[in-house]
């Protein structure tokens, strides 16, 4: 009995030295969902500043701001040193997004500034600088999910998904910390007409 104590106390230690490592989405979109339009911010973007760099801030810890609203013209600031994490370095935001859609993958547009492309099923390592970080995406039901996992364990998982009259775009940013903490911030964008 005290053999099998001591084996389950030595699993629980190994487990907990053992690295995270994300499990891939599914690449398939059973609900048939699409995403593709442009989309506006309902929320004060000064207000989701605020929220967003008060969830940097403390899962990451970090002492400064990240995100800005943006002005024309001006970039947003950035960091790359943090102690708790840099997953953060790989989070776009921005008031109007323009999504593109294709059997395979997801295009975003943040402000006209920055695209990131999210392929269905993706399971790869990415890298900004000397950063890097495990990505996944993929389907879970209706919801477009992107997690991704940083070399110090911090997470960033972010969840699109519509509303059921499909005019509302969710957008679910919960960061995790080393720790385990989390801090979820969520937007709303509505649909608008296709313009340029």
């Amino acid at each position: 009995m005290r053999f099998l104590t001591l084996l389950a106390a030595l699993a629980i230690v190994a487990g907990c030295g053992s690295r995270e490592v994300l499990q891939p989405h599914s690449a398939a979109n059973p609900a048939k969902i699409n995403f593709a339009g442009y989309w506006t911010l309902n929320e004060d973007p000064v207000t989701t500043a605020r929220r967003l760099n008060q969830a940097i801030r403390k899962m990451a810890g970090i002492r400064y701001d990240v995100f800005r609203p943006r002005q024309p013209g001006a970039e947003q600031r950035r960091t790359r040193s943090a102690s708790g994490g840099l997953v953060h370095v790989f989070f776009e935001d921005g008031e109007s997004l323009k999504i593109t859609q294709t059997p395979s993958a997801i295009f975003i547009s943040f402000d006209r500034a920055v695209v990131e492309e999210f392929r269905f099923g993706e399971n790869r390592e990415i890298s900004l600088g000397e950063v890097t970080a495990q990505r996944v995406s993929g389907w879970d039901g209706p919801a477009y999910v992107v997690e991704t996992l940083d070399r110090n364990g911090m997470k960033l998982t972010e969840r699109y998904l519509l509303s059921g009259d499909r005019q509302t775009l969710i957008r679910q940013i919960t960061f995790r910390s080393k720790q385990q903490q989390e801090m979820t911030v969520v937007e709303t964008f509505s649909r608008r007409p296709g313009a340029a």
